[in-house]
């Protein structure tokens, strides 16, 4: 998807954003998977809904931009919102 965006510098940034903040929450997730402890598996996951919304914060600013089709944004859009409540559910079981 980011590679899809037009090369100047307003994209790259965002772009960069997307990716540092996407594959962060895939590497936190990893993390909390691997947790010793309830306190920090909630710790690691707290900090993957921040990426997550950091993510789509990025995407919003890509859709403000007309740097991404309406489709494609809601259907990422979406799923960043998804992990974040998600893992507001897996809080509440903890």
């Amino acid at each position: 998807m980011c590679d899809d965006l037009p090369k100047k510098k307003s994209s790259d940034v965002i772009s960069y954003q997307i990716i540092k903040s996407a594959t962060s929450q895939a590497a936190n997730y990893r993390a909390a998977c691997r947790a010793r402890s309830g306190a920090e598996f909630l710790s690691k996951m707290f900090i993957v809904v921040e990426e997550a919304d950091e993510t789509s914060f990025w995407l919003e600013m890509r859709h403000d931009s007309d740097l991404i089709d309406e489709s494609k944004f809601q259907k990422l859009f979406k799923e960043s919102g998804g992990i974040i409540e998600n893992i507001f559910k897996c809080k509440k079981k903890c």
